[in-house]
C-alpha cells in the first residue's frame, strides 16, 4: 500500500504551462465560451477533446457514469446518443437529471455541466443513428448493451447478422436509439494553474438569463 502511495505522490499534475484565463472578458452565454474552449482543445491537437464523462443517477439514487461522445452543441445544449434500453437510458428515464464532465490536461482545463437530458425527435434520432459507422450501427442494433454475455462467440454471431442486416438494408435503424440533449442549469469553466491558483467561472441559468460568477478555487 505504501509503494502504490508514493508512486501516486510521484506523479506530477498540472505541470504546464497552461493558457491564460481572462475570465472578465468572458461571453455572457455559456455554451459561446465552450466553443471557443473546444476550438482551442482541437487546435491545441488534444486527443478526442469530444469525449465526455456522463454522469446519472439509478433508481435507488446510486450514482453512475461512463465516457461518451459530444454530438453537437448549440444555445440550446449539449447532445449526445444512447440506446433507451442501455442502463443509462434507463437511468435517464427514471431521473433526467444529468452532469458531463470534459478534462483536458494538456491545457488544465475542466468543463462541468448539470443539467436535463431531453429526448429530441424520432427522425434527428434515426438521423444520428445513420450517419455512425456500419459497425457501431450493427452493435446497437444487437439490443443487448450491458446484459450479460455468456461467450464471446455469441457475440461475434450476433454482430455478423447485423451487418448482413445493415447490408441488406442499409437505412435499418434501432428503434431505441436515441439522441439526447442536455439542457444546462449550470456550466463551470476551470482554468488550472502551475501554482494551483486555479480559476473557476460559473455560469447559472437565472430564468432565461445566465448569471457569472468567479468561484473559490
Amino acid at each position: 500500500m505504501e509503494q502504490i502511495r508514493n508512486q501516486l505522490r510521484a506523479i506530477k499534475s498540472l505541470a504546464g504551462p497552461f493558457p491564460s484565463f481572462h475570465v472578465e472578458e468572458a461571453s455572457e452565454r455559456p455554451y459561446e465560451l465552450f466553443l471557443e474552449w473546444l476550438g482551442g482543445a482541437i487546435e491545441h491537437g488534444v486527443h478526442e477533446p469530444h469525449a465526455m464523462t456522463l454522469s446519472t443517477i439509478d433508481h435507488d439514487g446510486t450514482p453512475d457514469a461512463r465516457v461518451l461522445i459530444l454530438k453537437d452543441v448549440d444555445e440550446r445544449g449539449w447532445y449526445f446518443a444512447s440506446s433507451l434500453e442501455s442502463r443509462k437510458g434507463q437511468q435517464i428515464a427514471c431521473n433526467p437529471g444529468v452532469a458531463l464532465t470534459f478534462y483536458w490536461p494538456g491545457l488544465g482545463r475542466q468543463i462541468r455541466i448539470r443539467g436535463k437530458a431531453v429526448s429530441m425527435a424520432e427522425e434527428l434520432s434515426a438521423q444520428d443513428f445513420l450517419n455512425r459507422g456500419a459497425v457501431a450501427r450493427a452493435i446497437a442494433l444487437i439490443g443487448k448493451q450491458s446484459a450479460i454475455l455468456d461467450k464471446r462467440e455469441d457475440f461475434e454471431e450476433a454482430f455478423e447478422q447485423q451487418m448482413n442486416r445493415i447490408s441488406q438494408t442499409p437505412d435499418v435503424v434501432a428503434p431505441s436509439w436515441t439522441l439526447y440533449r442536455v439542457e444546462a442549469q449550470e456550466v463551470e469553466f476551470w482554468q488550472g494553474n502551475e501554482e494551483r491558483k486555479h480559476k473557476r467561472l460559473r455560469y447559472r441559468l437565472d430564468g432565461e438569463k445566465w448569471i457569472k460568477n468567479l468561484l473559490w478555487a
